[in-house]
């Protein structure tokens, strides 16, 4: 995706060629769907966001910290959800969907060294941990990074 390629969702636009204005009978004639009177009636009707001189919202509301347009969001199981598979196995991020053990990947699986593992398992995810990939790997399994 890049700046070349937006476009409006579909159904939120109207078409741009909609004559306001032009008598009562097209439905939007008279005001021109601008009410009666009051300054946003007017021509040179104020800015979006313009609280008539009150310190607007987005200005009132403190901005903290630093939000990362590349963040990822990673989910974290633990070495002892993987359990519930058979011995020998090969899990990959669509069986741990499929056993209901993660519900959405989001941006990646990593896999984190917490509790106990008694099952050789390949494992396959985006990420481990250290310990994690030693207690996979102790037992014969593999712990792939995909």
């Amino acid at each position: 995706m890049d700046l070349s390629t937006l476009k409006p969702a579909e159904g939120s636009k109207h078409s741009a060629n909609f004559r306001v204005g032009r008598g009562h009978g097209s439905g939007n004639g008279k005001t021109a769907g601008k009410g009666h009177k009051g300054q946003k009636a007017r021509s040179g009707s104020p800015r979006p966001g313009f609280e008539g001189g009150q310190m607007p919202l987005y200005r009132r509301l403190p901005k903290r910290g630093f939000n990362c347009i590349n963040h990822k969001e990673i989910v974290a199981i633990n070495v002892s959800a993987l359990e519930r598979f058979e011995d020998g196995s090969d899990v990959t991020v669509e069986t741990l969907v499929e056993a209901g053990i993660i519900k959405n990947p989001r941006d990646g699986v990593k896999i984190l060294g917490n509790g106990e593992l008694t099952k050789k398992l390949n494992v396959k995810a985006n990420a481990f941990s250290k310990s994690a990939a030693e207690k996979i790997e102790a037992l014969g399994g593999k712990a792939e990074v995909m």
